[in-house]
């Protein structure tokens, strides 16, 4: 009888940690994100595999390269204003245009308690982003594999409970390179199912914009969509298409595509195979599976 294989967790693709020290060059923040995301598609693919000893090494890698927490602080450092970073000014563009966000930062109705907007923000670096500073029309629930502080929960997003009503639902859930972390194709699809479970459709919508809320924004690298083997755009929005889901806005820059998904139906159950759909010596394995 074959032996049914664990199923792997997010925090497998998060190994050990150690602290950050001091502010980076951008050079140094560079060198640390690209040595960390190929340490880490290494060591997912090592534990895939079943070869403990080299995922021990990679891991041991990993943590001699800083960790998680050297990570994120790299990150932190792409966000920063003088860096030109933080996604989230993307998403509050696109809710500008839509008219769900208002320059003055006040709600539409601030008589109206129930015009506030809930965000889910996975994998979130900072509480001081863009869209943090709309407090008076979106109340922020911000949630990482290992919180960086105050206001952000420590949570795997996959074990958070489900919304038991309503009230527990979110009008906007970001995933913001987040997705691309997840270690292994197959729980990428069931990330995407799952956000289904999160967002929640109600008159509040009728309001503002039913055309765009719930909503999703989802961030990749560009080379996710770009320079796979097993995914292009054409297939991701076909995946988003079969969960429900529809395009509202895209935006690509030379290192990532951003995209904004309305939920404006079910889903259809409609599998996705992992299929090659172009190939190249320089291209990359990244792939959505849908059971």
């Amino acid at each position: 009888m074959a032996v049914k294989r664990r199923q792997k967790t997010l925090s497998q693709g998060r190994p050990p940690t150690s602290k950050p020290k001091e502010r980076m060059t951008s050079q140094r923040s560079r060198t640390i994100i690209r040595t960390h995301h190929r340490l880490h598609k290494e060591h997912a693919s090592a534990v895939k595999k079943g070869d403990t000893k080299l995922a021990a090494s990679i891991a041991k890698a990993i943590e001699e390269n800083g960790g998680l927490e050297v990570y994120q602080a790299a990150s932190k450092q792409g966000q920063s204003k003088d860096r030109g970073g933080d996604s989230s000014k993307v998403l509050v563009d696109w809710l500008l245009g839509a008219h769900i966000l208002d320059r003055t930062k006040k709600a539409v109705n601030e008589d109206a308690a129930e015009s506030i907007l809930r965000c889910l923000e996975v994998g979130a670096l900072s509480t001081n982003n863009e869209i943090s500073k709309y407090p008076k029309k979106i109340e922020m629930t911000r949630i990482d594999l290992n919180s960086q502080g105050t206001g952000i929960e420590r949570q795997d997003f996959m074990k958070r409970p489900l919304p038991a009503s309503a009230s527990d639902r979110f009008d906007i859930v970001s995933l913001s390179l987040v997705l691309n972390y997840v270690p292994d194709p197959a729980q990428r699809g069931e990330m995407l199912k799952r956000v289904t479970q999160f967002l929640r459709r109600t008159d509040l919508h009728q309001n503002i914009n039913a055309l765009v809320l719930p909503a999703l924004f989802l961030v990749l690298p560009l080379p996710c969509v770009e320079n796979s083997r097993y995914l292009d755009e054409r297939v991701l929005l076909r995946i988003m298409t079969n969960l429900g889901f529809s395009l509202m806005n895209e935006k690509k820059t030379p290192k990532l595509c951003y995209y904004l998904f309305s939920l404006t139906g079910a889903s259809n159950s409609t599998k996705t195979e992992k299929k090659k759909v172009r190939d190249g010596p320089a291209m990359n394995n990244f792939c959505v599976i849908v059971d």
